[in-house]
């Protein structure tokens, strides 16, 4: 619809939408980031909710967010500070007051300000405004849940039923805010509400009302509009990391020619991969939910024996559970990929929120010598490649891989360019030939990766049995023998160290002179690429490398380390890489900049630490 006045342009802007866990804000927030995303803006998207499944209505620990960073060139974080807060009731309001950009605006659902709900937020005075301070900032009053049921009257429905719309009218109110057409969401909700043609024209009729609202009260408050810039040419999605994940090993299954097993047990936040294969059967995908995380992964490892793309998925309580088969995997020298979305912990600690606190025990978390590949995907995008690279290396390498990503990642999404198979780089499985038919034996090995080769059950001549015994080096048989077991667990480790030089070197970026290095690892790049990008403007010195490869580590690392006086590992622990590096590349001295707080990193926090070295 046409404004009577012209638009902002903005940069980037950042919106935060949230309210009661029931309030919908996570399909808001969703539809909302995918209609700029179709508009040609950058998107980092940050879904935070609650882990009990009905939090008490009106408490801050029922508060429900989704945070969205809109940029006309590329944007890495979700923003550390909103500057549009949509609040749909008090404790809305109270659980993110400190996470508002001084000066901007908040929209209220006044409706729900009433003295029952700043009770329960834990207002002390009837008045949030003045008792939080936010005189300063642009207050939009909306009588949201009013206007929509007076939207919805020639409907006839129940209470309950409206007050589920009233998040459609305040999506259209910051619609209009940020000069969007409502084309895209009318689709998806009638793609939604296919099944419920009434239910989708409800939302529709709400969320354009919300939008003429918004030009009612344009006085009160200005519009905007964030620019789209220029991207690779191609064709683009937005998608969360599980998604990526699961299309990662579509891909991998597809470019080796090995059908995709994905044997697991449902557990948050991972349980959305095993939701998004189960959907595939039509490429051939099989899924099986276990009962169990034990019995998920050993179904992996079957099917791996039988000659397909295995997978499970999970988080750190399932890694856990897990260890004893992954052993398995290492002895039987089988390929499996374990995909570990960390969150919050120990035990269920903290579910639903993100955390870096599983390297250790996807580095060590097994009895013996028990090597395994370990990787960690940086971005949601991104999520792909290492799925992909994870189910390359553990098929070409014949080993487990542990795949790291995390809770921001999962469930935080952002633009991603659909690469065509011809990109992608081939997977060459070391399958027995017939040629080898008559000197073959289990433990016959690559001499330039030390893989054993893999025979499928049913090849003739190549029958065979590898189990979690230990076996002889030259005849795949039972062994005890001392000096054997020695030779046995040398060569499992030399065989995931040698993965070193099948895999990028690391890179440094910026000023490779400085006395300071930045690193990170898996999930924090963009807030560390964000602070990195920003010390730069602000003409300080520093370099920065962030890795995904970690077992092993590339092949220059510790030349790289031994560069840099001051080296400064940021992560989401206590400092289980900054440890890693120290057993690793012992010399340097590395310096710990650690959170653990169930959020991702603050930009603004990354720099002052840094600042606090120079």
């Amino acid at each position: 619809m046409p404004k009577s006045v012209k638009p902002i342009e903005l940069e980037d802007v950042v919106v935060r939408f949230s309210g009661d866990s029931g309030d919908g804000m996570q399909l808001t927030g969703t539809l909302f980031s995918e209609s700029s995303a179709e508009l040609g803006n950058e998107i980092s998207t940050f879904p935070d909710y609650p882990a009990d499944i009905r939090a008490p209505r009106g408490t801050i620990g029922g508060v429900s967010g989704f945070q969205v960073h809109l940029g006309k060139k590329i944007v890495h974080t979700p923003g550390d500070v909103a500057n549009v807060l949509i609040a749909m009731n008090p404790a809305a309001l109270k659980a993110n007051k400190a996470y508002l950009k001084p000066g901007g605006t908040i929209i209220l659902d006044v409706d729900a300000f009433t003295d029952k709900n700043l009770e329960k937020a834990g207002y002390k005075t009837m008045d949030p405004i003045v008792e939080d301070q936010l005189a300063d900032f642009n207050i939009v009053k909306a009588p949201i849940t009013t206007m929509t049921a007076a939207s919805l009257k020639e409907f006839g429905f129940d209470n309950k039923t409206v007050l589920r719309s009233k998040n459609m009218y305040a999506l259209g109110l910051v619609s209009w805010l940020f000069n969007q057409p409502l084309n895209y969401i009318e689709k998806k909700l009638n793609r939604k509400f296919k099944k419920k043609p009434e239910i989708a024209e409800a939302n529709i009729k709400v969320l354009q009302d919300g939008f003429n609202y918004g030009e009612n009260i344009q006085a009160m408050t200005p519009s905007y509009m964030v620019g789209s810039g220029k991207k690779e040419k191609g064709t683009y999605r937005n998608i969360n990391g599980n998604q990526a994940v699961a299309w990662g090993f579509l891909a991998a299954s597809e470019k080796s020619g090995k059908e995709l097993f994905l044997g697991s047990y449902p557990i948050t936040p991972a349980t959305e991969i095993l939701q998004e294969l189960s959907g595939r059967k039509d490429l051939g995908v099989k899924v099986f939910q276990a009962e169990d995380e034990i019995a998920g992964i050993s179904t992996a490892i079957g099917a791996s024996f039988a000659g397909d793309l295995a997978v499970t998925t999970t988080s750190g309580p399932g890694l856990a559970l897990k260890g004893e088969a992954i052993g398995l995997a290492v002895m039987a020298e089988l390929p499996l990929v374990v995909v570990d979305v960390q969150r919050g912990g120990p035990s269920t600690g903290l579910p639903t929120k993100t955390e870096q606190s599983d390297l250790r025990q996807a580095l060590y978390g097994r009895n013996g010598e028990s090597p395994a590949i370990v990787i960690a995907a940086s971005t949601p995008s991104d999520c792909f490649h290492y799925a992909f690279m994870a189910a390359k290396l553990s098929m070409e390498h014949m080993t487990p891989v542990i795949l790291l990503t995390d809770g921001f990642l999962a469930n935080g999404s952002q633009p991603w360019r659909i690469p065509s198979m011809d990109e992608l780089p081939a997977i060459t499985p070391p399958m027995v030939t017939p040629e080898m038919k008559d000197s073959w034996e289990v433990m016959q090995r690559d001499a330039a990766r030390l893989n054993r080769y893999w025979a499928t059950p049913g090849t003739p001549g190549f029958s065979h049995r590898v189990g979690g015994l230990e076996k002889d080096y030259t005849t795949g048989a039972i062994s005890h023998n001392p000096a054997n077991h020695q030779k046995m667990v040398d060569v499992r480790q030399e065989k995931v160290q040698k993965v070193a030089e099948f895999i990028p070197e690391q890179k440094v970026l910026g000023d490779v002179e400085s006395d300071i290095l930045m690193v990170g690892w898996g999930g924090t790049y963009g807030h560390l690429t964000t602070a990195f990008e920003e010390l730069h403007e602000e003409g300080i010195k520093v370099a920065y490398t962030h890795f995904n490869y970690i077992m092993p580590l590339p092949v220059n690392t510790a030349e790289i380390m031994k560069k840099y006086k001051k080296i400064v590992v940021c992560e989401i622990n206590k400092g289980q890489f900054a440890d890693y590096l120290r057993m690793t590349i012992p010399g340097p001295v590395y310096h710990q900049f650690n959170r653990i707080e169930g959020l991702p990193f603050a930009v603004e926090d990354i720099k002052n630490e840094i600042k606090k070295y120079l």
